[in-house]
């Protein structure tokens, strides 16, 4: 990874910052992306501690703001003229229905419109960056998730587990179709199952979640921070995965994803709706 800039996005805590860690360790320029100044000023010098790197630096964007997006973008390209890795790796899951600075619904706007749109807004510095890696961190959540165009906002109804899982599915979706898109480009586009892991993930929902997550850790169900990124540091850094493209990967072994998320009419139909909700139209 020496000479390589990397991009993590959500990499404050969890797997984001155990991706950004070792992508650092392995001689990369880690471009991190926090959403907070101060939890991102102290992840990155933990890294720099737990590595000795100095080739760490800390862009700060709200990713369920499309203003924010652009702006992160637009500092991106002030500061770098490449960008060989994007690890595409904040999200988050919502008990309760609400609405981003955007009015959209949040899930929807944040897991899937913020991979959709920075990566898109990055795109052609991926591409001058050749070969270059896209790597969109899902959920095996996606096989319970349904598209239903009429309601992609669910504001007919709104069931956390549900609106989730349609978001990764979501990012399957896009995956396959930025892949196809960008076949003989030199950019590969995968996507991953971290795994269940015991991080500050639905910690957001409140005291009832903190309390679940919390018990999860201390009886040590589910996978660590270290464990969960080890596909996403594998598909952002193996000579092994060099050329592959368009694949869903667990524990660094490609498999099938649904049925549900091969379907190439919703994707392009998902695409062509993105395009217009983040108002990123060709003209």
């Amino acid at each position: 990874m020496q000479g390589k800039i990397v991009m993590v996005t959500g990499a404050s805590a969890g797997i984001g910052k155990i991706t950004a860690q070792e992508l650092a360790r392995r001689g990369a320029h880690v471009v991190m992306v926090a959403r907070s100044r101060e939890r991102g000023e102290e992840a990155l010098a933990e890294i720099q501690k737990a590595t000795g790197s100095h080739q760490l630096d800390l862009l700060l964007a709200d990713l369920s703001s499309q203003e924010s997006i652009r702006q992160l973008a637009a500092e991106f390209r002030n500061r770098y003229s490449h960008l060989h890795v994007l690890v595409n790796n904040a999200g988050a899951f919502f008990m309760k229905r609400q609405e981003s600075v955007d009015r959209l619904e949040m899930t929807f706007a944040l897991n899937h419109l913020g991979y959709f749109m920075l990566t898109n807004l990055l795109l052609d510095v991926v591409k001058a960056s050749t070969p270059a890696r896209i790597v969109n961190v899902s959920s095996m959540a996606h096989q319970q998730g349904r598209l239903d165009f009429t309601n992609l906002q669910n504001k007919k109804s709104y069931r956390g587990f549900q609106v989730y899982a349609q978001s990764k599915l979501a990012n399957l979706l896009f995956t396959y179709e930025l892949a196809r898109r960008s076949e003989g480009s030199g950019v590969t586009v995968n996507a991953l199952h971290p795994g269940f892991v015991t991080s500050n993930f639905a910690k957001n929902n409140g005291a009832a979640a903190r309390l679940v997550m919390n018990l999860a850790g201390w009886l040590r169900v589910g996978r660590t921070p270290e464990q969960g990124a080890e596909t996403s540091i594998y598909l952002a850094s193996s000579p092994e995965v060099a050329g592959v493209t368009g694949r869903y990967f667990i524990d660094k072994n490609a498999v099938h994803s649904s049925k549900a998320s091969y379907n190439e009419s919703d994707a392009r139909q998902l695409w062509q709706i993105s395009e217009q909700l983040t108002g990123l139209e060709k003209g």
